[in-house]
């Protein structure tokens, strides 16, 4: 960890809103100090209550932090880039006031294995003489596609703003919430709806082959079908994840990408502030071990240490595995959530290799120049290739010719590294768990040669620029962070847990059946990455259940 986030997690550890640091009593507890822990944890601040954030670990942000990992150089180590982040956060929170700053990745960068290139950025006239180049007609197909995709993301992004309704309650609000959604669906232009039901029940493949012809233009729209998820661009699902991540925004443009000052740890650090400017209190080094229930009711949690908090309110932030099987006794539960969150998808398949270099790796066709470096680089040359690396993943191997989203950090911002050196984060698709004939701890580093050996064959040379390498396997981020067989989205998305199914069927409006017990992690709806949404409604379900005296179910 840097010295700057060690000073913030030390002031996020002396962070008590002036309150006696021995006071056991809060109006609101959040286990677990990531993204969506701490949004919940502001916004329920923000209403008045007395909210205290419990976190294991020695700093806040769960899988979003930045660490320095080698002297000088700061890493992402688990996430690092920014889309989904819903904008009211940013105005609600007064993210601006606390430092939030999020940097542009302003391009994609899609090497070949023939030595050419796509290079897609901000200029329209720019990418479209840059796709001609490959494909006139897939130049005149681009803006179709862009212009029918947008229609569908319109129509579909209230979703994300919005708890689901719930299919199984005679409430007439649910019931009301239910027409609505039908009603909305029903308006719908004709082809608008075809199409999101097509990516939403469908595959990539089969959308992105109705408008395009070139191999590297459809391997890098597919690429986004694929991220951390246990399918591939031709299976059935993919067109979800697809859709999933095009509904992230920058500046209120779907599908940009950003990174923030600092890495995902900067973001998460301007939370903590956040949170602590509304007075909620923050305990960093505090495992819990249960929450402590009394007659089907919270009364409030446990640590590992022996403290005991009291709290009529406490909001499980991990995943839903912990939160239910684990911080809870599954006997105080209905069989029927038991039952659906023991069938309920992790199966963590992506990991992560980030880099230490020496300087900028180089790439023969565009030797001399740096600017593709300002965004991603996107190792997935075609549908095929990432369909070749899906084989060995669903088989329970690793790609050895994996799916690399690749990020030269440094480039976008230098305070990440020093004058002249450079910092890559790379995610890697598909790295299973559960390994067929091995296990990670003797795997690690075979992943990390993997991955430079497919870099090196793009980048001729860029094993002399390595300096230092770290590994970050399926393992590595549950033992780390916590998320159930390193699933960087606390569950896979795939359609039968989604929406109204996230985390299961008649639970997805983030309360739970034990009374005064909530969820708001990324295994509720909308989903994972960094975009908060699961905490901000989360909190508006529990501020809103006080303001009517509502119990939730038992």
């Amino acid at each position: 960890m840097s010295k700057k986030d060690t000073r913030a997690a030390k002031d996020a550890r002396e962070t008590k809103g002036g309150r006696d640091v021995n006071d056991t009593a809060y109006d609101a507890i959040i286990v677990g100090g990531g993204h969506n822990g701490l949004v919940n944890g502001a916004y329920l601040a923000k209403s008045g209550l007395k909210v205290l954030i419990l976190e294991r670990r020695h700093l806040v942000g769960g899988a979003a932090i930045t660490e320095e990992l080698w002297p000088g150089f700061s890493f992402t180590t688990f996430s690092y880039a920014l889309s989904l982040l819903r904008p009211d956060i940013i105005h609600d929170l007064d993210l601006v006031k606390h430092g939030f700053m999020p940097l542009l990745m302003s391009s994609t960068f899609a090497p070949m294995e023939s030595g050419d290139y796509l290079l897609i950025g901000q200029d329209h006239g720019v990418n479209q003489r840059e796709i001609a180049r490959h494909s006139k007609h897939d130049a005149d197909a681009y803006d179709r596609y862009n212009h029918d995709m947008n229609k569908v993301l319109q129509a579909l992004k209230p979703l994300l703003d919005a708890p689901p309704p719930n299919l199984f309650s005679d409430d007439p609000e649910e019931m009301l919430a239910l027409a609505g959604l039908g009603a909305r669906f029903k308006a719908l232009p004709k082809d608008v709806l075809h199409n999101a039901v097509r990516l939403l029940t469908g595959s990539a493949a089969d959308f992105l082959d109705d408008y395009f012809e070139s191999d590297i233009l459809k391997g890098y729209l597919a690429s986004s079908s694929i991220i951390g998820t246990r399918v591939g661009p031709y299976s059935q699902g993919s067109g979800l994840v697809l859709l999933y991540h095009l509904l992230g925004e920058h500046d209120g443009e779907f599908g940009a990408w950003a990174f923030h000052k600092g890495g995902n740890g900067g973001f998460t650090q301007v939370l903590s502030r956040a949170a602590a400017a509304f007075g909620a209190d923050i305990r960093l080094e505090a495992p819990v071990t249960h929450v402590r229930t009394d007659g089907g009711r919270v009364r409030g949690v446990a640590l590992e240490d022996g403290t005991e908090y009291d709290a009529p309110i406490v909001v499980s932030a991990l995943d839903p595995r912990r939160t239910f099987l684990e911080l809870v006794d599954p006997r105080e539960l209905p069989t029927d959530l038991v039952d659906a969150i023991g069938r309920f998808r992790f199966q963590g398949t992506s990991a992560k290799v980030n880099f230490a270099l020496d300087g900028l790796p180089v790439y023969p066709a565009l030797a001399g120049r740096e600017d593709h470096y300002r965004g991603f680089t996107n190792i997935g040359p075609s549908m095929e290739y990432l369909e070749r690396a899906f084989d060995e993943g669903k088989y329970g191997w690793y790609s050895s010719r994996p799916y690399l989203d690749c990020a030269l950090q440094s480039t976008i911002d230098p305070d990440m590294a020093p004058p002249g050196k450079h910092v890559m984060s790379c995610f890697v698709q598909y790295a299973p768990y559960h390994l067929r004939e091995s296990n990670w701890d003797a795997e690690k580093t075979n992943l990390g040669d993997t991955v430079q050996r497919t870099l090196e064959s793009f980048f001729p040379g860029f094993g002399d620029l390595v300096l230092h390498r770290e590994e970050v396997t399926p393992l590595h981020i549950e033992r780390t962070v916590g998320l159930s067989e390193g699933n960087i989205f606390a569950g896979e998305f795939l359609a039968p847990q989604m929406y109204s199914f996230r985390p299961a069927p008649g639970f997805a409006d983030y309360r739970t059946p034990i009374t005064g017990y909530y969820q708001c992690g990324s295994g509720t709806h909308p989903g994972g990455c960094v975009m908060g949404a699961p905490g901000k409604l989360a909190a508006a379900r529990i501020i809103g259940d006080r303001e009517t005296g509502r119990a939730p179910r038992r």
